[in-house]
């Protein structure tokens, strides 16, 4: 059974608020999930739970470093196959890279996000 969603937790609020941040994000909740998404393409997915707080992106230029020195893996359900990498963190346990998986959201919105959108938002992120 799946544990229920942990919105507390500061690292998943501060990851949350910086996706929500970018221009026409919106979040849904498929399958218990956030899934923060730009004009109905998800670019980002995160959970939280009191034992685990997870993130799931596309990353087309960093997936290689992601998978090998930031711990990710390739996405479940055929997604690694188009670049997307999932990470977990224990909560309590692990040293959660915030900064690294902000990188992270803003490169998989601008893979995910029309151009014009992408060109909106200040390189590094949005302000």
């Amino acid at each position: 059974m799946n544990e229920p969603r942990d919105e507390t937790n500061d690292d998943y609020q501060a990851l949350r608020r910086w996706a929500l941040s970018y221009p026409e994000s919106v979040e849904e909740f498929p399958w218990g999930h956030s899934a923060m998404k730009v004009r109905n393409k998800t670019f980002v997915f995160l959970s939280c739970t009191t034992d685990k707080l997870g993130l799931s992106a596309k990353l087309p230029q960093s997936r290689e470093a992601a998978v090998t020195l930031g711990g990710g893996t390739p996405t479940r359900y055929g997604l690694g196959k188009h670049g997307w990498v999932s990470v977990s963190y224990r909560v309590g346990e692990d040293d959660v890279p915030v900064e690294m998986l902000k990188q992270w959201i803003d490169e998989s919105f601008r893979a995910i996000a029309p151009k014009k959108l992408s060109k909106q938002v200040p390189d590094g992120g949005p302000a």
